[in-house]
């Protein structure tokens, strides 16, 4: 069992000051570590945490990795790294507002799987918002930005990347619906279309490359996340199939010309765990969605999502970029023989070391301009709900009406869960002047799944969301009372499938329970659409 920092004695009364939710400090330490991998090793995920969707790209000895954001902004992180391994955020590629609209979306809308290609000296992403515009590019002669404006394409279907051929010509391969009426649910197809790079638009009629998937008479579902790769004369197209859950997969077909037929390989799926046993150690589930990048040394590499769940498909975190080197049998690559299990430490690549995030301990003190690791969810508001006061080392939350469980811009500002078990602390000062006031810290999953731990009027609460149904500021797990002026700590205790709470008074050592292993299994990505994971952070609300 993982003891969090924040362990309780009994109870004791306090209160804040007036005035708007000020932050002191956010601290994230993680727990019940894994440890490290040996030399010349590495652990996998190589992105714990929310990371799914990954893409990568080569330039000279440099890497460059791009994720999934859906509504959160600003989105679209950009890696880098030089040994496949350590990875380093350098920007989010969606850094503006006005570059995208996610107002009014769903948590589990928004930008769908990027791509990432470079070309000719320049970068190039493309991308879906779902609900918002569509199939986009953008571009920039630094993967550390600024990225362009989206150009916004005219095509339907989602996931699209971009290609080039040998004669330089550009393409776009995306999954959309199938010819004529689709056989059964799921029945997807991967069509592909040229794409003008000067007038950045979509040209001529789509081109089938797959219908359906592997072998259509078994009826294979949702052929998405498709990549061209040219290869000793072969276009080689990769796509993930089976859904984003448990039955994920990755296969591989190719073709003498970029534009088909394709050829299923010999040996599909090239990797999956759908097989495997439910009681296996060290379980991964739902592989795929790869891209795969060679090496100077001739070795290829793969990086793809999967899941680590604490029990039956539940987990916190999300789907994570996990890597795996890529062998070459007889001209098709493979990532896992069937049955094989994803292997969670590994020989590293032989490459120039890189260095990591600090993921699993930091500390932000608020005096300086918040990272690109810090997101919020939606767009920003019009006027600021959340600043950074450097002078005063503050992070202060204009109390928002619109709450966690709305489709509004609630006042939440967060860092992506990166671990099984960790615990989330903050100093803080908040006057509620009014019962439906709250300010704390929220663990938010989507709008329907979230739990929270704050101060409200005369005390300190946990409350908690599980589905839609439930009144969207959470409802009432536990209440302490607080009854005393001046700063309280708050510490949110993460394990797995169960949380502690506590606080305590500025300068205290010792924590004071509000609730201890409370339920927050149903709070997992797997109940709440499978897109998202955990993002932790500070919070503020106010009943209208």
């Amino acid at each position: 069992m993982v003891i969090g920092l924040c362990a309780a004695v009994s109870t004791l009364p306090l209160a804040a000051h007036a005035g708007p939710a000020r932050f002191d400090f956010m601290e994230y330490i993680a727990t019940g570590q894994d440890a490290p991998a040996p030399e010349g090793s590495y652990r996998n995920p190589i992105l714990p945490g929310f990371q799914p969707d990954p893409s990568i790209v080569q330039v000279g000895s440099d890497f460059y990795l791009v994720n999934s954001t859906f509504s959160w902004f600003p989105g679209l992180p950009i890696f880098h790294s030089t040994d496949l391994v350590n990875w380093r955020l350098v920007t989010n590629a969606i850094d503006r507002p006005g570059m995208v609209d996610f107002s009014g979306l769903g948590t589990n809308r928004g930008l769908f799987a990027p791509a990432i290609t470079h070309h000719d000296g320049k970068f190039w992403i493309v991308n879906t918002c779902i609900d918002c515009r569509g199939n986009f590019v953008i571009t920039a002669d630094r993967a550390e930005g600024p990225w362009s404006d989206p150009a916004w394409l005219d095509f339907g279907g989602i996931d699209p990347s971009l290609t080039f051929d040998e004669e330089g010509r550009a393409w776009i391969v995306y999954n959309d619906a199938p010819p004529g009426e689709p056989l059964y649910e799921g029945h997807r197809a991967i069509w592909m279309k040229r794409f003008d790079t000067e007038a950045m638009q979509v040209t001529g009629d789509p081109i089938l490359l797959v219908n359906g998937g592997v072998d259509l008479s078994a009826q294979p579902v949702w052929a998405e996340g498709p990549h061209i790769y040219h290869i000793d004369g072969w276009y080689y197209l990769t796509a993930a199939e089976g859904g984003t859950a448990e039955q994920h997969s990755q296969t591989i077909y190719r073709s003498r010309s970029v534009t088909g037929p394709y050829v299923a390989g010999p040996r599909n799926p090239i990797l999956t765990q759908r097989d495997l046993p439910a009681d296996r150690p060290d379980r991964v589930e739902a592989t795929g969605h790869a891209d795969l990048v060679q090496l100077e040394d001739g070795s290829w590499w793969g990086v793809f999502l999967a899941t680590r769940p604490f029990q039956g498909q539940s987990t916190l975190l999300g789907r994570e970029t996990f890597l795996l080197p890529v062998e070459w049998r007889d001209g098709w690559p493979i990532f896992l023989d069937k049955g094989e299990a994803v292997p969670l430490v590994i020989e590293a690549p032989d490459r120039p070391a890189s260095p990591g995030e600090p993921w699993a301990q930091w500390r932000d003190d608020f005096d300086d301009p918040l990272s690109d690791e810090w997101i919020g969810i939606r767009n920003p508001a019009a006027k600021p709900l959340v600043e950074v006061a450097e002078a005063r080392s503050e992070l202060v939350l204009d109390p928002s009406t619109d709450a966690a469980g709305s489709l509004g811009k609630p006042a939440f500002i967060g860092r992506r869960l990166r671990h099984h078990s960790a615990d989330i602390i903050t100093k803080m000062d908040f006057d509620p002047e009014a019962p439906g006031d709250f300010a704390g810290l929220l663990a938010f999953m989507d709008e329907s799944h979230f739990i929270a731990v704050g101060v409200e009027v005369g005390q300190v609460t946990v409350r908690r969301r599980t589905s839609a149904d439930q009144d969207q500021y959470g409802e009432t797990v536990a209440a302490v009372p607080l009854t005393d002026a001046g700063e309280i700590e708050l510490c949110m205790s993460l394990n797995r499938g169960t949380a502690d709470f506590a606080w305590r008074p500025a300068g205290s050592a010792q924590w004071q329970t509000i609730a201890g292993q409370v339920d927050v299994e149903p709070l997992a990505s797997v109940y709440a659409g499978l897109f998202t994971g955990m993002v932790v952070g500070p919070y503020a609300v106010t009943r209208p």
